[in-house]
């Protein structure tokens, strides 16, 4: 049978355990109301009783909003990271730090990195299994924009055809990000380091200009400038890489010119490939290794902080069942004279069961609606504050696990509302109708 279960596509799964969650709710309605028509009487509870039913609709809205705002985030999250860092197969950087290495290298996050030196760099990018080793030199910033020494090939590399302009073909040239809000054409007048902290008068008599735009990647790199990797060298008065004299851009480099890179990007010829290369270059000098592995282990944290967050969205939907169930028993004391008067005229007794359990049920119900729209709406806010605060473009939408969270709990809640059904029924008549 498990076979047969892994064998089903992904969309049948999903469907048959929304129907397996569904079924014992719709089963339990059929036979609690056969026969019986509770519209215009349920309607008239929730019109009499209409500010009451509001907070426990708010309530169980919030409670189910906060479970899928906390679902929907960590899977955008974890889908957007791993978007972002799709492009860096391998990255080599100087020993330290691997998390350190990647959020600098992939995220571009501020960091002090040691330098590799010009013969590793040439070792690993005149290896017969490489189809791509880059530079990427950084440090610099403008406006708060990162500025980043690479390669043409790397700019193809990571994002494609250009959208406007070209690539840059001289020392000054620089290719702007998707998002940089600069028009082609503009001076940029590189700062040293990033954010309060950066000094603008450092380069004052280096002057870069734009000449063409990448398109979208969904990454930091988007907010980034790139620029020749001599430019970066020359603005800090270090070698440019090439003998003296010499005035082109990009490989080969001469080792004995190399100033020195805080990593390099390397594509190999084939998958298999790239395990040979970070066996190989993971020495006492050089540290290889996958971005996406450094990444799986962020999102194994991030998993731990979803358990612990649904763990306590789950506690505060069990309270909220509680005290929904508390206040259905509370609300059927506030009109139980009216069920007594019902019964007194020969409404029988499954009757009253059915009506005070379709009541609950269109709460409950109408509770979980208004959760699915508090908790997408939420999940977009979230996306987009996390999208604004780290450049990684995050898409938030509702999945199945969201909707098999929701479709469980009106399960659940609307089987435990046969308590206050229960309750109600029980309650003396004659005593009811003394008030």
């Amino acid at each position: 049978m498990l076979n047969l279960w892994y064998d089903l596509p992904s969309l049948v799964q999903d469907l048959l355990i929304a129907v397996s969650l569904t079924a014992p709710t719709v089963l339990f309605g059929v036979l609690i109301l056969r026969g019986f028509r509770t519209r215009v009487l349920v309607g008239a509870l929730l019109r009499h009783y209409r500010w009451t039913n509001l907070c426990f609709v708010v309530l169980i809205g919030v409670s189910v909003g906060l479970g899928i705002a906390v679902l929907a985030q960590e899977r955008a999250l974890t889908h957007g990271t791993a978007r972002a860092a799709d492009k860096f197969d391998l990255v080599i950087a100087a020993p330290g730090s691997q998390m350190t290495a990647m959020l600098a290298a992939v995220f571009l996050r501020p960091a002090a990195v040691p330098l590799l030196d010009g013969a590793l760099y040439n070792q690993v990018a005149s290896h017969p299994h490489v189809a791509l080793a880059t530079p990427l030199a950084f440090g610099d910033s403008y406006r708060g924009a990162p500025i980043v020494g690479t390669t043409v090939d790397f700019i193809t590399h990571l994002a494609g055809a250009l959208v406007a302009g070209r690539r840059f073909e001289a020392i000054n040239e620089a290719v702007l990000g998707a998002a940089v809000p600069l028009a082609l054409g503009a001076r940029i007048v590189p700062a040293h380091g990033h954010g309060a902290a950066a000094d603008t008068q450092a380069h004052l008599g280096a002057e870069l200009v734009a000449v063409g735009r990448m398109a979208a990647t969904g990454s930091p790199w988007d907010k980034a400038i790139l620029v020749p990797v001599e430019s970066v060298w020359a603005v800090h008065d270090m070698p440019l890489g090439h003998p003296p004299g010499e005035t082109r851009i990009g490989p080969p480099f001469a080792a004995e010119f190399f100033p020195g890179t805080p990593a390099i990007l390397v594509r190999a010829k084939t998958l298999a490939a790239n395990y040979a290369l970070r066996s190989e270059f993971t020495t006492d000098r050089a540290m290889a290794f996958f971005p996406g592995t450094v990444l799986a282990q962020l999102h194994r944290l991030l998993g731990d902080v979803r358990q612990i967050m649904s763990a306590l969205s789950l506690v505060t939907q069990v309270l909220v069942t509680a005290s929904v169930l508390t206040g259905l028993v509370v609300l059927t004391r506030l009109f139980a004279r009216r069920l007594a008067l019902m019964r007194a005229l020969g409404a029988p007794g499954r009757f009253i069961f059915a009506l005070v359990w379709c009541y609950a049920t269109v709460l409950i119900g109408a509770g979980a609606a208004l959760g699915v729209a508090l908790g997408w709406l939420a999940s977009q806010g979230l996306a987009a504050l996390i999208t604004a605060r780290t450049d990684i473009l995050i898409d938030s939408r509702l999945g199945w696990a969201e909707i098999h969270m929701v479709i469980g709990f009106v399960g659940i809640t609307v089987l435990l509302a046969l308590v206050p059904a229960a309750l109600a029924l029980a309650r003396p008549t004659l005593a009811d109708l003394r008030g």
